[in-house]
Order: structure tokens, then sequence, then C-alpha cells
């Protein structure tokens, strides 16, 4: 087994300056942003261990930041980069995600829909007719989730209602 890595190797001004960049980007992927954001936290904190950087970072465990602080060491920013992976090619390029969490990113009222927030069939059927692809439910749930992007259960002033007041259906009228 190879020596663990938790020093981070000298960085010139322009890397550093990059590192930057990508840390504040919301336009990277967050895999990408999160790992330039370790790296960054090592620059500004010479005293801070890969471990102790990577939960500043928000990675769930600690251990992986001296996998990518040795990535960086040996490879630059590309080494934060995701190698490829085995198993079945990817069906849709990065254009066509980046397409998807910019459209989940915009208020529907604002791109002329109806109703104010995102549902699964809703982004689903606007991302199909502005981009006429269609993506499966379980594919833009995994894209969101690896963007770092989360359904927020939506509060109603509905759910008790009928407990509330005995007369709510016949105020409401049909559903």
């Amino acid at each position: 087994m190879g020596k663990r890595v938790h020093h981070l190797r000298e960085v010139n001004e322009e890397e550093a300056q990059q590192l930057r960049t990508l840390s504040g980007s919301r336009t990277e992927p967050y895999r990408m942003v999160q790992r330039a954001k370790l790296i960054v936290s090592m620059l500004d904190d010479k005293k801070l261990t890969a471990t102790q950087a990577a939960q500043q970072a928000g990675f769930k465990s600690g251990n992986s930041g001296a996998c990518w602080v040795k990535r960086f060491n040996d490879d630059g920013i590309q080494g934060l980069s995701d190698k490829p992976k085995s198993g079945k090619p990817r069906i849709h390029t990065d254009e066509v995600r980046g397409q998807l969490i910019d459209l989940a990113l915009q208020k529907p009222r604002s791109l002329g829909y109806p109703f104010e927030l995102w549902t699964l069939k809703r982004l689903q059927t606007a991302f199909r007719e502005r981009v006429g692809i269609h993506l499966s439910d379980s594919t833009i749930w995994e894209w969101l989730k690896e963007e770092g992007l989360h359904w927020k259960r939506q509060q109603s002033w509905f759910r008790e209602a009928e407990k509330q007041d005995e007369a709510f259906v016949e105020k409401r009228g049909p559903s």
C-alpha cells in the first residue's frame, strides 16, 4: 500500500487563482467544486490536515481528503476530475446534464410556466419540450443529487385543514 499524503505541494499563484475560482463556481460539477474547496482550505490554513479540510469541504468521509490531495499533488487541477468508469457508456453528454441543471435552477414562472415550483414530472416535461430529450425519473434524481440539489418538501396549510374546519371541503370546492 502506498504512503498516504497529508501535505499539499507548493502551488503557484495562477494555479491558486484557478482553484479559488473553481471552488466558488456555480456552473462546474458539484464534486469538482467540493474537491477544489478541500485544496483551497489547505492553501489558506497550512496547519490543516487533509482529513480536516475534507470535513470543512463537506465530504462525508474525512478519509477521502488524503486521496484528493495526493491526486492534486500528482496531477494538478486535472487530478480533481473523475476518472473514467467501467461499465456501460453514458447515454447523455455533460452538455445535456448541464441543460437540465440549468433548467432546474430557474424559477418556472420566469420561463412562462403557470406554476411556481418544479415537480419531477413538470421538470421532465419542460426539459422534453425545450431540448427534445426524454430523461427518466431516476436520471433526473441522480443528476440533481450529484449536483448537490435536493427537493424540498412543500409546507401546506391544507395538511390538517379538515380537522381545523369542518366546512373546509365545502369551502374549498371540487378538487
